[in-house]
């Protein structure tokens, strides 16, 4: 959005984009890896454009989990590594596995059509719960009406009154026919989960998921409740932090209304693959591409040559990330309390310090004026010309009818835009010889020309 799906979209395309078909073999963590990744962080931390916490586990166990920024800018109050964050899309997941627990008691069938539990439209007919699962309904999403995120969202609705604002609108496709990122469909498959055990979601997913698997620092978020550590959210516009607007939690619902902490997220990774909480087919199923590049709440699909398992989550004040390497045996979280935080440029580079590694003397931290020397010049980039230039220590880019940026040193002679979110990667030598510009899958490589 921008509850679930701006931010989530953005880096869900990144992924998808920069898929490859060739599984790579699991490998130890390089010795410089944590070094280089806290350079990396603690930079986008400066920048003011990261707070939050990142983990990286090996087989289960950390080997990367620290904190950065504030978890309350009005009081100054940090983050620590058990803040807990709302998470956005990431609760697709746990909604999926509860569908999946009810199947494996007989109590739904996922071909069942969505008829049989709520008073459909006509024009639903042919949908099911899979169809729901795999975002291959076609039902509009509510969080993708004009104007949602005015007024709309402050109100408190109940899954029958949410699913309410698009069942008057046609199917986009035939179910089956195509992939929508679709919220309606999920806060229909919690609206299942309560109809069928007779719980609401809420104490269904406690009582069923989080009780038995010993998560008691994740939960469904209610603004109202006092609830210890929780991070507030904020949101950058126009250079200037804000307040995040408010959100009625009861609004993403099974969708996106859970918080957590990095740890148990871990936790929740591992149990949920060794079978703690599904049998061994549903993980499967979970976890099988499903004809889009989607599982049941996963998307399916492979980053820098290794198979990759994952979900982002966006909601008001916060960006997230869970996402695990199978063939590696390596899970990374990232949670930030930071609309805009560039979660999917800092999965990008922790991902690539693994596989690709770098030294441990690296440069890092603000360069000098002498070495910014080596960037500054004209480079040409596609059809226009790109402008480095030097302010005193400050660093800058610019590119024809377009507003100048500050580039901030992200780890050696790579540095990044706080908005748009762009890396640059600038060519070794005593004038870099050429600058690589990253944006999501995107490279880009534009050559001195002064």
């Amino acid at each position: 959005m921008r509850i679930f799906q701006g931010l989530f979209t953005a880096v869900a395309a990144a992924w998808m984009a920069a898929t490859s078909a060739q599984a790579a073999p699991a490998k130890p963590p390089p010795p410089a890896f944590t070094h280089n990744l806290d350079a990396v962080v603690t930079a986008y931390s400066d920048a003011n454009v990261f707070s939050g916490v990142v983990l990286v586990a090996k087989d289960g166990k950390p080997i990367f989990s620290k904190s950065y920024g504030l978890a309350n800018r009005e009081w100054g109050v940090p983050n620590t590594v058990d803040t807990r964050f709302r998470l956005g899309s990431i609760t697709k997941q746990f909604t999926a596995t509860a569908i999946l627990q009810l199947a494996e008691q007989g109590k739904l069938s996922l071909d069942d059509p969505i008829s049989k539990y709520y008073a459909a439209p006509v024009d639903w007919a042919p949908v099911t719960l899979r169809n729901l699962l795999t975002h291959t309904s076609g039902i509009p999403s509510y969080t993708a009406i004009p104007g949602f995120f005015g007024s709309p969202s402050r109100t408190d609705r109940t899954p029958e009154e949410i699913v309410a604002l698009t069942r008057d609108k046609p199917l986009a496709f035939k179910p089956g026919e195509k992939f929508a990122y679709d919220n309606t469909g999920y806060i229909l498959l919690g609206y299942v989960i309560e109809k069928v055990s007779g719980q609401t979601y809420q104490a269904y997913i406690q009582d069923h998921i989080l009780g038995p698997l010993g998560l008691k620092s994740t939960g469904y978020d209610v603004t109202e409740t006092i609830l210890p550590k929780r991070a507030a959210g904020y949101s950058r516009a126009s250079g200037v932090m804000h307040n995040a607007p408010f959100l009625a939690m009861s609004l993403p619902y099974a969708a996106g209304s859970l918080y957590s902490t990095a740890d148990d997220l871990l936790a929740w990774d591992q149990a949920l693959h060794a079978g703690k909480i599904l049998s061994p087919a549903s993980v499967t199923a979970m976890f099988t591409d499903h004809g889009f590049k989607y599982g049941y709440g996963q998307f399916i699909t492979t980053t820098q040559g290794h198979r990759l398992w994952a979900h982002a989550g966006g909601i008001n004040g916060f960006s997230t990330d869970l996402a695990r390497l199978p063939d590696d045996g390596v899970t990374l979280v990232l949670l930030s309390n930071i609309q805009e935080a560039p979660i999917g440029a800092i999965f990008e580079r922790a991902v690539g310090l693994y596989f690709e590694p770098l030294a441990s003397d690296e440069p890092s931290g603000r360069p000098g004026a002498a070495e910014l020397d080596r960037y500054v010049g004209r480079y040409q980039l596609a059809t226009v010309p790109l402008t480095v230039t030097r302010e005193g220590d400050r660093l800058f880019a610019q590119t024809a009818g377009q507003a100048k940026v500050e580039l901030f040193r992200e780890l050696g002679h790579t540095f990044f835009a706080r908005f748009p979110a762009y890396r640059f990667e600038f060519g070794a030598g005593a004038k870099a010889p050429q600058v690589i510009v990253h944006q999501g899958a995107t490279d880009l490589t534009a050559k001195r020309i002064d």
